[in-house]
């Protein structure tokens, strides 16, 4: 976690090298100016997120600087110093947008527990901006249910890699719980208690993209009536999930490349650099490979957000998950209520091949608990698309020689002690055995 960049204006050049030593010393970045108005020019240019101006200078004393400064970067929390302290001036400091004062001599340990203090203050207020954000977003339940040997390897791999900032790239089709996985990667990281925020990239216009992730001015474009901060900027020192990421424009790869590398960024109509720390974790329900194939997907944005992979499978492939999964969406939606599950409707349940996954299995619970009143799922409460399958889906599936030959692939890895052994049951080379398994994703 990085700690902030602090601008410090002061004429009197020993207090400068001072601070300026104090705060390099406790992992702060400081950049120091004698003259106010090089101060100002250079907090035009970078985002400061503390400043602390000394109150009488020349060509112009700390109010006017205040005014200035906030003209230019109104999010900048300013702490005024001065020697000649009293009521009135921490008074008007304050009423011109001054968080606090300090009063000059004032010793390192009083000076670095007042930075200590602005600066969780600060850090406190944008976080509470992503926090508010998230209040306004659909909260989804963070429980991932399982007990299939492949998911729970998975997220074995999700919480040793939680800790660290490596990023995280989650493949799997809709409704396979990628929005899941993240949340529970964010819940066991020292981010935990910091914002979560997810960015539906294929829900966002083409135009309107740079403007989401980076925020704006006012005037930047037609509409932009007010500042706005940008959803990234909202999950600073936390997580951001940047769901269906391979729906993202070719053009915004680029920016968002280009951010990745150094953390830093403008908003939309200003010249301002700013710069946060975040966790990415991206997910697509795409074909990665297809997608960089077809150069609809970057190169270098794909390896810069894919640190490390992780695969959830679809529900098809792990019913060994549906009675617990089942259970758990009656307790979640039945309030208390013990529900009765005849076998025909237990039978439906687990032939039905789930195209929309863990989402579609909890669409079902929802209804089956609605039409319920007897609290007995009989199977006419089920949808026809579940009752009709087997009549409607089961002979199609069986002419597909691929579905056929990756099952076996599958049982065969289970029995097999290793890849070799695999190969040999299959009577193909392991270099075949290998191209297979990374055309069915196995």
């Amino acid at each position: 976690m990085h700690k902030g960049k602090i601008l410090v204006i002061d004429d009197e050049i020993n207090i400068l090298k001072t601070i300026e030593l104090s705060l390099s010393s406790y992992g702060y970045s400081p950049e120091v100016f004698a003259n106010p108005i090089d101060g100002l020019a250079r907090a035009k240019t970078v985002f400061f997120d503390l400043a602390f101006i000394d109150f009488k200078m020349q060509p112009m004393n700390g109010i006017e600087v205040l005014n200035e400064l906030k003209k230019s970067s109104p999010d900048t929390t300013v702490v005024l110093m001065t020697a000649h302290g009293s009521i009135e001036s921490a008074v008007e400091a304050i009423k011109k947008g001054a968080y606090d004062y300090i009063t000059k001599p004032f010793s390192h340990k009083e000076f670095i527990h007042i930075i200590e203090r602005v600066y969780e203050h600060h850090r406190l207020s944008k976080k509470l901006k992503g926090f508010a954000y998230q209040i306004d977003e659909k909260f989804e339940d963070d429980n991932f249910v399982s007990i299939n040997n492949e998911v729970k390897d998975i997220l074995k791999t999700a919480k040793d890699v939680s800790e660290s900032n490596i990023p995280i790239l989650i493949e799997g089709e809709s409704g396979t719980g990628k929005e899941v996985l993240a949340r529970f990667i964010h819940k066991n990281s020292l981010r935990s208690g910091n914002p979560f925020i997810i960015i539906n990239c294929s829900a966002i216009p083409e135009n309107l993209f740079e403007s989401e992730l980076f925020g704006h001015v006012k005037g930047a474009f037609t509409n932009a009536i007010k500042d706005r901060i940008g959803r990234l900027e909202l999950a600073d020192t936390g997580t951001v999930f940047l769901d269906e990421v391979a729906e993202i424009p070719k053009s915004m790869q680029v920016k968002l490349l280009r951010f990745l590398q150094r953390m830093e960024f403008e908003r939309v109509g200003e010249n301002l650099t700013r710069s946060i720390e975040i966790r990415v974790i991206s997910a697509t329900n795409r074909d990665v490979e297809q997608d960089l194939n077809s150069g609809m997907l970057r190169d270098d944005f794909y390896f810069r957000i894919a640190g490390v992979k992780l695969k959830l499978p679809p529900l098809r492939d792990r019913k060994d998950d549906m009675p617990v999964l089942i259970d758990y969406f009656i307790k979640k939606y039945s309030i208390g209520n013990k529900i009765t599950i005849p076998e025909d409707t237990q039978k439906f349940l687990s032939d039905y091949d789930w195209p929309g996954n863990i989402r579609e299995l909890e669409t079902v619970i929802k209804r089956l608990l609605v039409f319920a009143k007897d609290n007995i799922f009989k199977s006419e409460y089920l949808p026809q698309e579940i009752t009709n399958f087997k009549r409607k889906q089961s002979p199609q599936a069986l002419q597909k020689i691929e579905d056929i030959e990756k099952l076996h692939i599958i049982e065969t890895l289970k029995i097999a002690s290793n890849s070799k052994e695999a190969a040999k049951i299959l009577g193909i080379s392991e270099t075949t055995l290998w191209r297979k398994r990374k055309l069915y994703g196995l």
